[in-house]
């Protein structure tokens, strides 16, 4: 999955006709790979969470939606 996300964040230059890859920081990367770790985490809690109490839980909720734009604010910012 490291692999994917670094090809994902890589950037290609042109310098003098030729391309140049530019491969996002080691930080960077594995910030976006714990992040969606956490993203799947927190999705299977709370679809738990809903399975087993029949409730909403808005706390888990939050957690999802800040690492979602955690995720889409790196990607955004990166291609940029």
């Amino acid at each position: 999955m490291r692999n994917l996300i670094r090809r994902a964040l890589t950037r290609t230059m042109r310098v003098k006709k030729r391309e140049m890859k530019l491969p996002p920081s080691e930080h960077i990367v594995w910030m976006v790979y714990f992040a969606s770790v956490s993203l799947i985490g927190l999705t299977a809690l709370e679809v738990l969470h809903i399975v087993y109490f029949h409730a909403w839980n808005s706390e888990i909720f939050s957690a999802i939606t800040g690492l979602i734009g955690t995720i889409t604010g790196i990607f955004l910012t990166q291609k940029a």
